[in-house]
């Protein structure tokens, strides 16, 4: 019996060392979000030495075909930095968009492309990836609609299949306005007013990639949601989000992502957060948000919980779930990574 006791006594303090080492070389981290969209937070994930590689805004984030994270900021010394996923920075580029805003990605026949909107210069770019300008779109003043090229200030591009480019005028007078590969106008919709089928604050657009009818998503963000259209300007959908002032929608997979800049509008300093809805477009988690609650079918008002972000101005989902979040008049600090649990 003494030599059992022994045993057992001794397997109980080897398992306690086990146990304890095990818990002082993985230290607890917390994780944000609800229903299985749940991430850990990574504040110094950039590895930028802010003396020689500083950010001003951080606004958008895209990841290219070779894995690399590449980041627009407003700061001229180095609109481009050019991350790989553990946070080296390895490669940088531009000084000339001071008002460097919309950052999109566009493979074109195999090749690359971003489309820069800047809102200083109140221009449209298409660049290479090492940033040699292959197209500027200006003020369409012939259009009918700017009375002068300051009027318009150009927020987010979608690029479709056939090149053709449609740009929110988020900051301006909110048409969207369609273009052909070489910048030619070909039309415009949506513009400044009260009506659904208006906007306030077009602030970003993609192709919602989820369906099969070719829809664009675009942001009204004064307005707490997101409005689907089809191509040709049809107001097909609304998607309430109440209380949360979205960025641009962000589709990866069957999920859609966007940084809520603010909560419940844009008086609210300091309030953001991210949100994640399902294929359906129901809110399933909040980054830094409290948890997504419905009543008959109607989403309820969302708002931050966790002071983990300040100004959120937009999510890149990366190949293995991540994420980077890129914010705005935040103390000028580089993206954060949530890396997935």
């Amino acid at each position: 019996m003494q030599r059992r006791n022994f045993i057992r006594n001794s397997t109980l303090a080897l398992t306690g060392i086990v146990l304890t080492k095990d818990l002082l070389t993985k230290p607890y981290q917390k994780s944000y979000g609800y229903n299985g969209m749940l991430y850990t937070l990574d504040t110094s994930w950039s590895k930028c030495d802010p003396g020689k590689y500083p950010v001003n805004d951080c606004h958008e984030m895209v990841q290219d075909a070779k894995g690399r994270i590449l980041l627009l900021t407003n700061e001229t010394h180095n609109n481009l930095l050019i991350y790989d996923t553990n946070g080296q920075l390895t490669d940088s580029w531009g000084h000339d968009f001071p008002g460097a805003h919309g950052l999109t990605l566009h493979d074109e026949n195999g090749t690359e492309f971003l489309y820069i909107t800047d809102t200083v210069r109140h221009q449209v770019y298409k660049t290479t990836l090492d940033g040699k300008l292959l197209l500027t779109i200006d003020a369409p003043l012939d259009a009918g609609i700017y009375k002068e090229a300051k009027e318009f200030i150009p927020t987010e591009t979608a690029i479709d299949s056939n090149g053709d480019i449609f740009i929110a005028d988020g900051y301006g007078a909110q048409y969207i306005l369609h273009y052909d590969k070489n910048g030619r106008l070909l039309g415009h919709f949506g513009g400044r007013g009260d009506g659904d089928e208006h906007f306030d604050n077009a602030h970003g657009i993609c192709w919602d990639t989820r369906r099969s009818d070719h829809s664009l998503l675009i942001t009204d963000r004064t307005r707490n949601c997101f409005k689907r259209f089809s191509r040709e300007g049809k107001l097909l959908e609304i998607l309430p989000l109440p209380g949360a002032c979205v960025c641009r929608p962000v589709i990866h997979k069957d999920h859609l992502y966007a940084a809520v800049l603010r909560s419940p509008d844009l008086k609210a300093e300091g309030t953001g957060f991210v949100t994640i809805l399902d294929k359906d477009n129901m809110v399933v988690s909040n980054i830094g948000g409290n948890k997504p609650q419905y009543q008959d079918g109607h989403l309820q008002p969302m708002h931050q919980t966790d002071k983990i972000f300040v100004h959120p101005h937009d999510v890149c989902v990366d190949r293995d779930d991540n994420l980077y979040v890129a914010q705005w008049a935040s103390g000028k600090v580089y993206p954060y990574k949530l890396r997935r649990v």
